[in-house]
């Protein structure tokens, strides 16, 4: 299976300034009171220990901890991932890293696993970052452990570009992960293909 073979005609709409849809999601910025969704969700370590920076146990501090410091920079884009019926299921977005460089990051609850949502969500997160907030490269990371979320990474059309040593807190450790970067040249060819291949 080719990276293109999957890729969806249109990937993502704004549905207003600060939500994005998909076929079956909604993106939308978190509030103070979906702490205790978030806290439910990622209190999980199967979520934890595949992230460098979520704590487990995760509790309801936890949330609010993490609802107060994220979208912290202008250029920072962080979402709930939400079924169109309103069930929180996950977050996704892009945050601006010590080094400047712009990093795709993503989890789901584990009830919602394997159903594609992750990578659904990672598109309409891409799409905004490289056509609404003007960035030319993503980068993010799966630990080799984590086959499933490398390829989500993969199926966006994200390239391979080396191995690093992680601390995770969550288990008190550091692990290897393997590191990718998307081009927005090679996102545009990847809409533009799904474009044309629908039209077909």
């Amino acid at each position: 299976m080719t990276l293109q073979e999957d890729r969806p005609a249109e990937t993502v709409r704004a549905i207003d300034p600060s939500a994005l849809q998909t076929a079956r999601l909604t993106l939308r910025p978190p509030c103070f009171e979906d702490a205790r969704a978030v806290a439910a969700l990622v209190n999980d370590i199967r979520i934890a220990q595949n992230t460098t920076l979520i704590p487990y146990p995760y509790g309801l501090s936890d949330a609010h901890e993490w609802l107060r410091a994220i979208n912290g920079n202008a250029r920072d884009a962080t979402y709930l991932i939400t079924l169109h019926g309103g069930d929180v299921i996950g977050a996704c977005g892009v945050t601006v890293r010590a080094n400047g460089k712009a990093e795709l990051g993503y989890w789901i609850g584990t009830q919602y696993w394997r159903q594609g949502y992750a990578t659904e969500a990672a598109r309409a997160a891409i799409d905004h970052a490289f056509t609404e907030l003007g960035w030319d490269e993503l980068q993010s990371g799966a630990r080799i452990s984590n086959p499933a979320s490398r390829r989500v990474l993969e199926k966006c059309g994200f390239q391979w570009s080396g191995v690093g040593l992680y601390r995770i807190r969550s288990i008190a450790s550091s692990a290897p992960f393997d590191r990718f970067r998307l081009e927005r040249g090679i996102w545009s060819s990847l809409k533009d293909w799904g474009k044309a291949e629908h039209a077909m």
